[in-house]
């Protein structure tokens, strides 16, 4: 058994086989609490924990498709050039929402911190969750974080933007799709932004220049509040 467990392959092969499972129920049902990503996440927690399986067995495949988070990122850059112009039309309030987005999602992390008393290597794990990974990874490094945490709270934020963003977007009425697209992508990063193309092409070019924009701004906006928070 550990000869099996031992190889890259166990890792890609349940994480493939978890995810198609996931897309099947979300492209059948349509609901997006049954968001393919959690439904993988699920159940691949269940699987490693329901048959006493060691994390780093699965690891070695994990990592390869971990690798793989860089390059589909820069993916997302196409349907930014092909809405090139709508975005030379819109860059100033583009701009203004991101950086809100982003002082907002470090500065909520501090204050709903101290007022719950989490300790302050959590609340630095958890103040890059809104950006890809990639990048969070390394900015929880470099401000005294644990990036196992904030990997966690990443794709926690990811499933509940994508999930729960379209209907509050809703809720307070906002259709402008630069203004949805931007939101998805500054709160939820990459997936949000999947959740974004689903809605137009629009959405999701704006979504995708969030990203790379708001992990840009993370990094220079999070030592700067920490000196005045």
């Amino acid at each position: 058994m550990d000869n099996i467990l031992d190889t890259p392959y166990f890792g890609l092969l349940i994480s493939i086989i978890s995810f198609e499972i996931g897309l099947f129920l979300y492209n059948s049902k349509k609901v997006a609490i049954l968001n393919p990503l959690l439904i993988s996440v699920t159940m691949i927690i269940l699987f490693l924990t329901g048959f006493n399986i060691d994390l780093n067995y699965y690891n070695q495949g994990g990592d390869l498709i971990a690798f793989f988070l860089g390059p589909a990122t820069v993916i997302l850059a196409l349907p930014l050039y092909r809405q090139i112009n709508l975005l030379k039309k819109n860059l100033f309030p583009i701009l203004a929402g991101v950086i809100v987005g982003v002082s907002t999602a470090v500065v909520s992390v501090k204050l709903l911190g101290n007022l719950f008393g989490l300790s302050e290597v959590i609340q630095l794990s958890l103040m890059p969750k809104s950006i890809t990974t990639p990048i969070g990874i390394e900015v929880s490094s470099q401000i005294g974080g644990i990036p196992s945490i904030t990997v966690a709270a990443i794709v926690v934020a990811g499933i509940l933007g994508a999930v729960v963003g379209p209907w509050i977007l809703m809720l307070f009425k906002i259709d402008d799709q630069v203004a949805v697209g931007i939101s998805l992508g500054t709160a939820s990063h990459a997936l949000g932004t999947t959740k974004a193309m689903e809605l137009g092409e629009k959405e999701g070019a704006m979504s995708s220049l969030a990203i790379g924009v708001a992990g840009l701004l993370t990094v220079v906006l999070i030592p700067l509040l920490l000196l005045v928070l």
